[in-house]
């Protein structure tokens, strides 16, 4: 059948969803979006006719294909299709589907395994950025079993150590696009700050919440919602992304002091009109690489609170987020704060399914943001 190609289930961190090669599918970049809103069944909340999950979280597509760039293995393109309206939005990156991009070029031969741990370099599309993925591939095997425990997900699995390279400016072009480390939008105190992804940073406080609220229960202050899409909005426009009211960057984070001691500071993420279970990867990047620059929210809350030392060689993060924790690393050039070589964590994946998708042929009323895709891999 015509609407039907191959597929591949994995779990990515905390994240879940379909992953296809780009060859697979149409090269126009309309048709193809038309077939992923029918392959997740948007436009309903449950999603259906589809294989989305009715969240966030689990309606996101991993597309990857074999690069031609010379010392890059393999390129992925991120889709973030919506639950109730018919778009796709390419423009943000997701580091949680990532962290199965390795196990599933070596499990489709995009990459042959080594015996031990293989490497394997993959290129973003969305942001033209580079991530070193290590698969644990014992016996030139993907091995999806090990005692690794990330927050968010039940059981262990083996740890895939991502190291993100050259973060800074995944978007914007700056660490720092209107130029402050923190700045004024409505009376309130934030960080505009572009590292693996566009954020605005805030303290939780001075939207009148602790910090410590449960996603559900943030997700349900209808009011605290309304102001803080007010200032993503703003800070969009400030970070010269213009009118993102249809687009999730960038991405608003409420930080807060955290009651255990280990942890450098407690962040609620949004996604961007709903709280985030637990973190996304590349929000937990920009917030690492916040907590080193001065000035910054996150660095003066940190500083404050006597948890980050002003470290600019190797700084070593923690947060608390509703379902745990996550630690990474953060490398500098030459102690300078601004200039972020590296940052490093480690994730879990875990292949669900292997087999043939079928999809509802066509559908109407679809629209898509960003534009990324097969033409990308020229540039």
């Amino acid at each position: 059948m015509s609407n039907s190609i191959p597929c591949m289930i994995m779990r990515g961190g905390t994240s879940r969803g379909p992953f296809l090669h780009m060859s697979d599918l149409p090269d126009d970049e309309a048709a193809r979006t038309e077939l992923l809103l029918n392959l997740m069944g948007s436009g309903h909340a449950l999603q259906i006719d589809g294989i989305g999950g009715g969240n966030p979280l689990t309606s996101k597509v991993a597309i990857v294909e074999r690069s031609t760039i010379p010392n890059v293995d393999v390129d992925y393109l991120f889709a973030q299709v919506d639950v109730l309206e018919r778009r796709v939005d390419y423009n943000p990156n997701c580091g949680n589907m990532l962290s199965a991009v390795g196990p599933y070029a070596i499990e489709t031969g995009l990459v042959e395994a080594c015996d031990g741990i293989t490497q394997v370099r993959v290129r973003n599309l969305n942001t033209q950025r580079l991530i070193e993925c290590q698969v644990p591939t014992p016996h030139r095997q993907v091995s999806y079993e090990g005692e690794t425990h990330i927050s968010g997900v039940p059981g262990s699995a083996a740890g895939i150590r991502l190291s993100f390279l050259d973060v800074v400016g995944a978007k914007t072009g700056q660490l720092l696009p209107t130029g402050h480390a923190y700045e004024e939008i409505d009376g309130i105190s934030v960080t505009c700050l572009d590292a693996a992804t566009p954020t605005v940073m805030l303290a939780a406080k001075d939207l009148g919440i602790s910090g410590n609220e449960s996603a559900a229960e943030l997700d349900n202050n209808q009011a605290m919602l309304t102001r803080l899409e007010l200032i993503r909005r703003e800070a969009g426009l400030r970070m010269g992304m213009g009118d993102v009211s249809q687009s999730v960057l960038p991405k608003p984070l409420l930080l807060s002091v955290s009651d255990d001691p280990s942890c450098t500071l407690r962040a609620r993420y949004f996604v961007p009109q709903r709280c985030h279970k637990s973190i996304a990867v590349t929000g937990a990047i920009a917030l690492a690489s916040a907590v080193s620059v001065p000035g910054t929210t996150a660095n003066q809350l940190a500083v404050a609170s006597h948890r980050f030392d002003d470290c600019t060689l190797l700084a070593r993060v923690r947060f608390e987020h509703p379902s745990g924790v996550i630690d990474l690393e953060v490398e500098h050039r030459e102690g300078n704060a601004h200039d972020i070589s590296r940052v490093s964590l480690i994730r879990t994946a875990r292949k669900i399914m292997r087999g043939t998708i079928f999809y509802k042929a066509k559908e109407h009323s679809t629209s898509l943001t960003g534009s990324t895709g097969k033409q990308s891999t020229s540039s």
